[in-house]
């Protein structure tokens, strides 16, 4: 496992810190998730299997020396805070240089360490919408439609951090220092939107929001109902995908030139999915290269017999998800990619083992479950 022998701490936070863990976690990384008593706070656990769990109360002197002490054997920090928080802990990282040089100090915030935006709240739709995507997106008759929390959140958020810690692990290879990685989720979905505002102005995006070749605006790119109320998808941009794409429709390109008026376009090829089911389409697009597909549901995607041959999809992390999970697929031929914990963790689960390992006895535990400066989860309450 490529990142066995790192460990990793993780603030508790929402989606973006813990998919940031999730990622480090599922490559081999020991990842301590740093908890506030349960039931305190909003409890994302919904991307933490194979982490551990460490109840502390950082607003507790005891327990910010705990966090401290955790601090000097770790190599990643990844905290979720908005500008300042973690100063006024008194765990910044100036001060926590000073106990370990070598730390990979990650700040995963909505939009940076600095600027008039730093101290703001905000979800995912607010950084998109300072980042100038949201606004290419949706359809062109209502308004700017964000893609579930997927692209601050997860794609400039959580997986950028990723990238930025692992880009700092290599340099302390090479340099042997620890630095900061200040993520931005505004600035983090801006560069992963790099494409479209690069071609912004050419013929791929020179229309108003919606009336553009790949947002839905054109016949060849988007997704049609068909007649039992499901859905099917179709990219046939090329030229050879898109006269395949109209003979499976049983039409051809002087009926409906590639780029003729895409509304006019879109009318036609609407009527036509409509004539049949979904399985009808399946079928008569399934040996014809042509960019069609039909939209699976997330129960129909764990099913797929190319998803189960990959192992895409994996229910024992969590036997308690709704639905199988998504395998990591970055496949390395040396390296796997597993991570140890079938389950996410309760809040304080691993405290006594992992305060153990600091040097603290039972006793000192039990002490600072007392004074309210750690927390334990239940099963370790009475040992």
């Amino acid at each position: 496992m490529a990142l066995k022998g790192i460990q990793v701490l993780e603030i508790a936070g929402l989606a973006p810190a813990p998919f940031c863990g999730m990622i480090l976690a599922d490559f081999g990384a020991k990842v301590i998730r740093i908890d506030k008593a349960s039931g305190t706070d909003f409890e994302d656990n919904f991307l933490s299997h194979g982490k551990l769990s460490v109840g502390l109360n950082l607003k507790h002197p005891e327990g910010v020396e705990v966090f401290k002490k955790l601090t000097k054997s770790s190599d990643v920090l990844i905290e979720p805070f908005r500008a300042g928080v973690m100063e006024k802990l008194g765990l910044g990282p100036k001060t926590l240089f000073q106990l370990n040089k070598g730390l990979i100090y990650a700040r995963l915030s909505g939009y940076g360490q600095e600027g008039g935006l730093s101290q703001k709240a905000g979800h995912d739709i607010n950084f998109l919408s300072y980042s100038g995507v949201l606004s290419m997106l949706g359809p062109h008759d209502s308004g700017p439609l964000p893609p579930s929390n997927l692209l601050a959140d997860f794609g400039g958020g959580g997986l950028m951090c990723a990238l930025g810690i692992l880009l700092a692990l290599y340099d302390k290879s090479n340099y042997g220092m620890g630095q900061v990685v200040d993520c931005s989720m505004t600035r983090g979905a801006a560069y992963l939107a790099s494409w479209l505002f690069r071609s912004h102005h050419s013929p791929l995006w020179g229309q108003p929001r919606g009336q553009n070749i790949l947002d839905g605006g054109c016949h060849f790119y988007k997704t049609y109902k068909t007649k039992d109320d499901k859905w099917m998808a179709v990219g046939a941009i090329e030229k050879k995908f898109y006269d395949n794409f109209l003979a499976g429709l049983g039409l051809n390109a002087g009926e409906v030139p590639q780029y003729s008026e895409f509304d006019a376009a879109n009318k036609i090829i609407s009527d036509r999915f409509k004539m049949h089911s979904q399985a009808h389409w399946i079928n008569i697009f399934k040996d014809l290269d042509a960019c069609v597909s039909p939209v699976l549901t997330v129960d129909e995607a764990v099913k797929l017999d190319h998803n189960v041959m990959q192992n895409a999809f994996d229910q024992s992390k969590d036997i308690n998800a709704p639905v199988p999970t998504p395998e990591p697929q970055l496949s390395l031929n040396v390296s796997q990619s597993r991570a140890a914990q079938t389950r996410p963790p309760a809040v304080g689960e691993h405290s006594l083992e992992v305060l153990k390992t600091l040097g603290y006895n039972k006793e000192e535990i039990f002490g600072l479950a007392k004074r309210k400066a750690i927390f334990l989860a239940y099963e370790n309450a009475k040992l």
